[in-house]
């Protein structure tokens, strides 16, 4: 395994992702500032058109519902895989739910001068029991 792909910043995606699941579950907006970048975008489709949800929006809606704890919703967080493009850049896909809607989410990562943050989601949804 190269240098590049074999170093502690495995961990620290790592690390950012379980703050990502943490602040998602408790609607925890402080978390979110930590681990979304300013500039960073949610992105999701029906099929027929693109929503692009800036990351001012994600929170105020975020902020405006109950959040899953309060709901006393079981956890479903789970990291499926971490890709590594090189030393500052990363592609990491996650599941986990507000049930009865189960998300899959494809997280881009790149690591600036305040470490590694989410820069965009795009996200599928399915609904079941």
């Amino acid at each position: 395994m190269s240098e590049r792909f074999n170093d502690a910043s495995i961990a620290e995606i790592t690390a950012v992702l379980n703050d990502y699941f943490d602040g998602l579950y408790d609607g925890d907006l402080e978390k979110f500032g930590r681990v979304f970048h300013p500039s960073s975008h949610l992105y999701a489709t029906d099929g027929t058109n693109v929503t692009d949800m800036p990351r001012a929006t994600y929170f105020e809606m975020i902020g405006g519902r109950a959040s899953p704890r309060e709901q006393g919703l079981a956890r479903h967080d789970r990291i499926l895989s971490i890709h590594k493009a090189g030393p500052n850049t990363a592609m990491a896909t996650v599941n986990c739910a507000m049930p009865p809607r189960f998300f899959t989410d494809y997280l881009t990562l790149m690591r600036d001068a305040d470490g590694w943050r989410i820069i965009s989601k795009s996200f599928h949804t399915d609904v079941h029991e």
